[in-house]
């Protein structure tokens, strides 16, 4: 029997949205889960597992679909398990691609870095399209990335290349990161980053704000962009602050692969020049001469779900893994290169 669509799934610190997608990369229909509400894994894909079900029957598709495609914090595009990831409450090694497979009746599953999923779909279908050497950032709830070079996603000996959201940008007193390293670039830079700024700065400066009306630790990202929006000289400030960090990794970033064009994803991206003000000032005066006026700063077009939907579908269609129960993810390839 034909089976003409994949599922794709973008796994995020708060939710997990997931879509029916064709091979157009048409996204037929789609509806997410909350991530962070499931204490154990098990539940997890438990809810999953229902969801998408519930989805498919209501598109007539539980009998054609060939594949699932996961992006997912630290996933491993080779091994399938999600590695220490900072922003998950499930453990140091999470067998991803074994137990969705599993509670899908085996149907082949392939992995990789959420941001690297968001990166073969900007790359496929978005800003990044025709590019074959970029750098995706997503500014969530944690900071992801993903490295195109000569127009294949770089994973490195063991899949775990590409981490640039835990590069140090602050090598002394710096905060503390989920990852359990000081002065990430996340701890910053991501939307809990931009919120312990504002704790930061509420608690150490006596200058008003409207910030300071609210429980200083319920603020928000969101709060602080409201704040912002409305003229307060402290919440500019915050977003300054988190823009010149940004652009001044990224400068860094440069030197490795010097990449056409960074794509910004995700949430904070909706900040807009109050974020890229700063940022695209501290990036340009940071680089190397031999970079500069080169390298361009776009925003996704993709819908804020659809590039890394479609970047883990692409997985879907070329997934090896699937649950045996002699198998294990480590011991047969997740997806074929090229």
């Amino acid at each position: 029997m034909s089976k003409p669509y994949v599922i794709g799934m973008d796994m995020g610190g708060t939710n997990t949205v997931f879509g029916i997608v064709d091979a157009r990369g048409h996204v037929i229909a789609s509806d997410s889960i909350k991530t962070m509400k499931h204490s154990k894994f098990e539940d997890y894909v438990e809810d999953l597992h229902d969801a998408v079900i519930r989805l498919l029957k209501a598109n007539d598709a539980e009998d054609k679909i060939k594949g699932i495609g996961i992006g997912a914090p630290n996933a491993n595009y080779y091994t399938g398990e999600i590695v220490n990831a900072a922003n998950l409450p499930w453990g140091d090694i999470v067998p991803l691609a074994e137990s969705i497979s599993k509670a899908f009746d085996g149907i082949p599953v392939g992995v990789t870095n959420d941001a690297n999923a968001a990166a073969l779909g900007e790359m496929t279908y978005g800003a990044a399209k025709g590019m074959k050497d970029f750098i995706m950032i997503t500014l969530g709830t944690g900071v992801g990335s993903g490295v195109v070079v000569n127009g294949q996603v770089v994973y490195g000996h063991d899949g775990n290349a590409g981490e640039l959201g835990h590069l140090i940008v602050k090598r002394t007193n710096g905060r503390v990161c989920g990852c359990g390293r000081t002065g990430c670039l996340e701890a910053y830079c991501s939307a809990t980053g931009v919120a312990r700024t504002a704790r930061e700065f509420l608690e150490i400066r006596t200058d008003p704000s409207d910030l300071r009306n609210l429980q200083i630790e319920d603020i928000t990202s969101k709060d602080v962009y409201d704040a912002a929006m409305s003229g307060d000289k402290l919440a500019k400030e915050i977003f300054d602050f988190t823009g010149k960090i940004l652009g001044e990794a990224m400068a860094d970033m440069v030197t490795f692969s010097s990449p056409q064009a960074f794509i910004l994803f995700g949430g904070l991206t909706k900040s807009g020049d109050l974020l890229l003000k700063p940022l695209k000032e501290a990036f340009e005066k940071s680089l190397m001469p031999v970079f500069r006026g080169k390298i361009k700063i776009l925003v996704s077009e993709l819908k804020e779900s659809d590039a890394a939907v479609l970047g883990a579908s692409a997985l879907g269609w070329e997934a090896k893994y699937h649950y045996q129960d002699t198998v294990k993810p480590a011991d047969v390839p997740l997806v074929t290169e090229g």
